[in-house]
Order: C-alpha cells, then structure tokens, then sequence
C-alpha cells in the first residue's frame, strides 16, 4: 500500500475526521478536517518539486499538516519536511511523501495536527 493510501486509511480512523475533495479545479487533492468545527488538519496533494525548492519539474506527492512553530522549525532541517507549499509557513509544514521519511513518523505528525486543530 502507498503512503498515501495508508494516511488517507489511518484519517478514517480518527474521531470526528473526514476526508473530502472540496477542488474542483484539482480533483485529486484531499483535504482532512473535523466534522465538527470543520478545521483542517491536512492537505494531500501532488505538486511540482520546483515548487518546494527543489531542481525538478516532476511531480511528488506531499501532505501539509498543521504543527506546532518550534517543531516545524527542527523538522524543517530534516530531509523530505519543506516549509508549507500554499499555507502559512510558520504553522504549517509540507511533508513529502515520496518514502524518505517513515510512514509511521507521518501518521504521528498527522495526528499531532488533529490534535492541534480540533
């Protein structure tokens, strides 16, 4: 299973959280948010590794997730964690998830930003 298909699975895990595609434009983004308060806490996405600051223009699957600023600031430093493509970069922060950070350290920060929004 691909990490995106694991995160998207591990989402339907969690109390009071839905995974819907509110983009028409961009199909294939999922944005995860409380049903309650209706907050996001994660954004799966594909974007353009130019986009991130890296030298290619190919495409690479990624999730923004909402994180405490002192955390995204040592992450951050860490391969695969880019400040956050298309949201505020002081609480936001992008992971890439192209294998090169363990899907179990995502599925944590994951639930780190669902705590954090909720």
């Amino acid at each position: 299973m691909v990490i995106r298909e694991k995160v998207i699975e591990y989402t339907h895990t969690l109390k009071d959280a839905k995974v819907d595609k509110p983009f028409k434009k961009f199909p294939d983004y999922e944005v995860f948010r409380h049903k309650s308060n209706g907050k996001w806490f994660g954004l799966l996405m594909s974007v353009e590794k130019n986009k991130l600051g890296l030298a290619s223009t190919d495409s690479v699957e990624n999730i923004d997730l909402k994180l405490d600023p002192e955390m995204i600031s040592i992450l951050k430093k860490g391969v695969g964690y880019f400040p956050a493509y298309h949201m505020n970069k002081n609480h936001w922060i992008t992971v890439i998830l192209d294998g090169s950070i363990e899907t179990e350290q995502i599925i944590n920060l994951l639930e780190e930003s669902y705590h954090l929004t909720s």
